[in-house]
């Protein structure tokens, strides 16, 4: 293009954005909206430009604990850009040059079409003469979020809490609580220092807080909420006030939070960590929860799994709990079968020969002769799950090398993560780093012989330990490039694996939901929520779990014990109808009539998942807190509505459930299961308000509504 563009407008029938060019060539994101909405009036611009940018020698204009305002942003200009599609998305790459440094940037923007989801890279390019040392850059810098002090003032911050067993907990904040109105007089002022952030380091992307964050309207609904998909912890946003409005920047790692530097060599290019931005222009969170989750459907890699929703069963929660052995292992495979399990996972243990003393020693894979006597080993269990009917599964934590491990000495030092030439050592394991070929070599023949040799079709990826800041495996690297350099490598690597064994189901767990992302999702089937054991607290779990990821790859925990009253076993198998059934449990144990509930809850999955892969969420009592008594999450599809309610102890036995999606519909409402339910529900079309009383406590009920069509005259 030769001519510069003062408004550039680009999307489709769900959004539209527009980019600004000043006189002076620089760009900035001016808009994010439905199509055709106005733009901002009676004031300029927003200030920040498409790209931040900081390295050595070029910091920021406004200096604080922010990364924005940077010096190299505001100098790169615009130089073209161009609109293409990729299938079902839409493409806007806007290419951008500092004349001074060389710098080149272009900004990727690409949004499927219909979903109001903006994906955001940059990929930065050396064209000058000298080096660059990067020290941060965004993949998406949003200056638009809310235009004026009032809008500010109604905006409230959303984030989400990740404890190990506490996972998936949102919160909500006034944002004016983080970003006060500094003075009303002297516009010196106006911007401050500070900002409200969250922070991901190490190698679990979502330990202590999901790489995800929202910005919603009190009054008017409009949200803003987005994800940043790396699968490590070196991540950052921040979400603040700057010249009357509110703005995001998302990053991956950087040096202020993550000890990061990238030396850009000329001719060379960096890639930033993909992110998304959902809106929704009224309707709060759940619609934005909505687009999110058509969007997260959207980046996957193909697999029949997400279709086709197996329930699978693994032994490893209230049941063997890393202690299998052939003796215990066929009893549990008959009942699983009988349950209407489909996939059968052997979970942690299965190599354990010192009884108990693995956690150092793992690290050749190798099945233990002590648990799997006789000349068939571990294949008279493996043989008696497909004879069953069912899909062998093993649990495997690939990454690691326990100090003992004879793969420990036979590896080169160059093939684990390092720090000052010395190995790094967490608890008694060293940590892979798959850009190194002999790591990389050992992962595939261990995978080769247990999948493509043994016939194992279920993978569970686990990893529990974190090494820290990350490898300098290279002279002159810092630790936070070598943990880039590895994630990048364990995505290549687990591509690899899907393309040898396309139908392989591989679910990613690492302490539970310690590696919620979408980097890995994109590519994984399956994500486990939690490793928490108690029913009543995994419920919250469960009804917030869709936030993060889609209903079909959510694997939640449903593990009655002999002891549970029959409530208590239709509220852990409740728990999980309306995610992934990860079916748990000494089964043989149970009473003929618990059972027979478990054997109902299978049933009804079974009749409903295939809704469930193209379902959206909503929370009709809001997202859930970790202590409300009452629990709700609805998936909606065009035609039916499903809806799990939780009473926890404490509740009153009644409340009231707003479906505004259903209003002024006449509507079926059936208790789905347990069908021997003492659920007494309501349903008003007028107010939209589904009212249901639950006798006893905890309790829970999957019910199905559907509006009804009138008879003819």
């Amino acid at each position: 293009m030769t001519s510069t563009p003062r408004t550039l407008r680009w999307g489709h029938s769900a959004l539209e954005v527009e980019i600004g060019v000043g006189d002076d060539g620089t760009a900035r994101l001016t808009r994010i909206g439905l199509p055709g909405g106005p733009p901002p009036e009676g004031r300029s611009w927003p200030p920040l430009p498409l790209v931040e940018v900081t390295a050595a020698g070029h910091g920021r204009a406004w200096s604080g604990g922010r990364l924005i305002d940077t010096s190299l942003g505001g100098r790169l200009r615009y130089r073209a850009h161009r609109a293409t599609r990729d299938g079902d998305w839409h493409v806007l790459t806007v290419e951008l040059h500092d004349a001074g440094t060389g710098l080149g940037a272009e900004v990727v923007y690409r949004s499927p079409d219909a979903v109001p989801v903006l994906r955001g890279e940059v990929v930065l390019r050396n064209e000058g003469e000298a080096a660059l040392h990067l020290e941060s850059v965004s993949s998406l810098v949003v200056g638009c979020l809310a235009d004026g002090p009032e809008a500010i003032g109604d905006a409230d911050l959303l984030w989400a809490e990740n404890d190990w067993v506490a996972e998936c907990r949102w919160q909500r904040r006034q944002m004016r609580a983080t970003s006060p109105v500094l003075n009303d007089r002297a516009v010196a002022y106006d911007n401050g220092k500070g900002e409200f952030t969250r922070t991901g380091r190490g190698v679990w992307s979502s330990c202590g807080r999901l790489p995800m964050g929202g910005l919603a309207d009190r009054r008017s609904g409009r949200t803003w909420l987005w994800q940043i998909e790396h699968n490590g912890g070196g991540w950052h946003w921040e979400c603040g006030e700057r010249d009357e409005l509110a703005y995001v920047a998302l990053l991956g790692p950087n040096d202020t939070h993550h000890g990061w530097r990238h030396p850009l060599e000329p001719g060379d290019e960096f890639r930033t960590v993909p992110v998304a931005l959902a809106f929704s222009a009224d309707g709060g969170p759940d619609e934005a929860f909505a687009a999110l989750t058509r969007y997260r459907r959207a980046i996957r890699r193909p697999h029949p799994d997400h279709q086709r929703l197996p329930v699978i069963f693994n032994d490893y929660m209230n049941c063997l709990m890393g202690d299998p052995t052939t003796e215990k292992l066929l009893p549990l495979i008959d009942a699983a079968a009988e349950a209407g399990a489909e996939y059968f996972v052997i979970d942690a243990g299965w190599y354990d020969g010192d009884n108990g003393g693995w956690w150092d020693s793992v690290g050749a894979w190798e099945p233990a002769a002590s648990r799997f006597p006789g000349d068939r080993g571990i294949h008279e269990v493996l043989d008696r799950i497909r004879e069953r009917g069912m899909v062998p599964g093993l649990w495997l934590e690939p990454e690691v090398i326990g100090v003992r491990s004879p793969m420990a000495k036979s590896l080169p030092d160059e093939a684990f993560f390092r720090r000052d030439g010395v190995r790094v050592t967490e608890t008694g394991r060293h940590h892979l780093d798959l850009r190194h070929p002999a790591a990389r070599a050992h992962l595939d023949q261990v995978v080769d012989r247990l999948v493509g040799e043994w016939g194992v079709g279920y993978l569970k990826l686990d990893h529990n330990i974190d090494p820290g800041s990350g490898t300098s495996a290279h002279p002159g690297e810092t630790p936070g490039a070598g943990l880039l350099g590895h994630n990048r490598a364990q995505l290549d690597w687990l591509d690899g694996v899907l393309d040898r064994y396309p139908h392989l189901v591989v679910e990613n767990c690492s302490s539970g939901g310690m590696r919620w992302d979408y980097a890995l999702l994109s590519r994984l089937q399956l994500q486990s929520t939690s490793d928490q054991q108690n029913l009543r607290l995994y419920a919250p779990i469960a009804a917030s779990a869709p936030t993060a990821v889609t209903p079909e790859q959510g694997a939640v925990w449903a593990y009655p014990r002999p002891e549970d009253s029959p409530d208590e076993v239709a509220f852990t198998m409740a728990n999980a109808l309306l995610g992934r059934v990860h079916l748990s449990g000494m089964l043989p144990d149970l009473r003929p009539e618990d059972r027979a509930l478990v054997h109902e809850a299978i049933d009804v999955y079974k009749a409903i998942r295939t809704d469930l892969a193209q379902a959206v969420p909503a929370w009709p009592l809001g997202l859930p807190a970790w202590n409300d008594p009452w629990l709700a999450l609805a998936l909606r599809t065009p035609a039916t509505t499903y809806l799990t309610v939780w009473r926890r102890p404490g509740a009153e036995a009644t409340t009231a459930l707003p479906l505004p999606h259903l209003q002024g519909s006449a509507a079926r409402v059936d208790i789905l299961y347990p069908t021997a339910s003492q659920a007494a529900p309501s349903w008003d079309p007028e107010s939209a308000e589904l009212t249901l009383t639950l006798p006893t406590a905890p309790s829970a009920v999957l019910l199905r509504l559907a509006p009804t069509v009138p008879d003819a005259p």
